[in-house]
């Protein structure tokens, strides 16, 4: 399955139905009397929150969606039925904007979330509506009311736990496809990952989701290599795991182009705890690995996120995903960063301070 993260789309609720002009014409009934019922509502555009989903392709074959017309009024006080509604099914994270892809109009982070984002137009009223005592006989019914029309847009954010950031080649989906089931491309050139992806990730007894998205480079933010469209993938993870690799020409400045295209993205990328590890540490000397360890350190007490006041800041682990060197104490470091990150997202706020 392609995996497609955005979808401009083309919606229509129904129209209303017609208001019906009808008389009584009954054997036996001297005055029969106005009897036109009012027309049906128009079906409304609603987009739900599916489990099962986690891309937009379906949207890339069909763009355009219509609900049903509301029934029109009929005689004998018949009112007309309701339009069919049109449902957009998307998956978890899927924020919805309007047409200038800026202003958000919902959020689905939930299974079974409803959202209208069209409304059908209301049914028009029957000439029974009309009756008054000095007009007996009105023959006149109203139109139903258009229905509204929307182009908007469908942006996917995978929801996951942690997310894996770093330059092309540094190792994130080899790490992903050796503590996880997932089946990422990997290769030895750069860009090989080339959209997200999702792993489950086992460590002591608990489970968590892990999302490796592709490599970033310096201008990323101005649309060089892949952009940072992706980083939006990245945005509801609690932690970030920085990989390095250590066999590049200098690992402090490889941190640093990083960080500042998440400093350039914002969106609080760049606030987020943050693990770092220098990668492929089984390719490298020892001596070249304690070079860029140093290297490494140096940019990360001048580059990386503040810590609280009080607290050391971690040294960066040494990992190779091919030995399974570091693995299970850098899963227990991410466990352990998102315990504590949840925790502080359900902190209640200080009050504020009163002379």
């Amino acid at each position: 399955m392609k995996f497609l993260d955005q979808a401009k789309v083309y919606i229509r609720s129904g129209d209303g139905g017609a208001g019906a002009v009808s008389f009584r014409r009954e054997k036996f009934i001297e005055y029969g009397g106005p009897d036109g019922g009012d027309g049906g509502r128009g079906g409304d555009v609603v987009a739900e929150c599916v489990d099962g989903l986690n891309t937009l392709i379906d949207y890339r074959y069909q763009q355009h969606f219509k609900a049903g017309t509301g029934i029109h009024g009929m005689g004998r006080n018949r009112a007309g039925g309701r339009g069919a509604d049109v449902v957009l099914k998307v998956p978890v994270g899927t924020q919805i904007f309007e047409e200038d892809n800026e202003t958000l109009i919902a959020d689905l982070t939930q299974v079974g979330q409803r959202v209208v984002i069209a409304k059908g137009g209301n049914g028009g009223f029957g000439n029974l509506h009309f009756t008054t005592s000095v007009n007996r006989s009105p023959r006149r019914a109203n139109p139903g009311l258009e229905g509204q029309e929307l182009t908007i847009w469908l942006r996917l954010k995978l929801i996951a736990d942690a997310g894996l950031v770093g330059l092309p080649n540094a190792g994130k989906s080899t790490f992903l496809a050796s503590v996880s089931s997932a089946k990422p491309k990997i290769a030895d050139y750069p860009f090989t990952t080339l959209h997200p992806g999702l792993g489950v990730v086992r460590s002591d007894d608990r489970e968590f989701v892990l999302a490796d998205i592709p490599g970033l480079i310096e201008g990323a933010h101005e649309g060089l290599g892949l952009g940072d469209r992706f980083l939006g993938h990245v945005e509801r993870c609690r932690v970030l795991l920085h990989l390095v690799d250590a066999g590049c020409e200098h690992a402090g400045k490889a941190y640093k182009t990083v960080r500042g295209e998440l400093q350039a993205y914002g969106h609080g990328l760049d606030v987020k705890h943050e693990i770092v590890a220098l990668s492929k540490c089984d390719t490298v000397d020892p001596d070249v690995l304690k070079s860029q360890m140093e290297r490494l350190k140096r940019a990360i007490r001048t580059a990386g996120p503040a810590v609280p006041e009080g607290e050391k800041r971690p040294a960066p682990f040494v990992l190779s995903a091919a030995s399974r060197q570091g693995v299970v104490d850098i899963l227990r470091a991410l466990a352990r960063a998102m315990d504590a990150a949840k925790v502080a997202e359900h902190a209640p706020e200080p009050a504020p301070w009163r002379p």
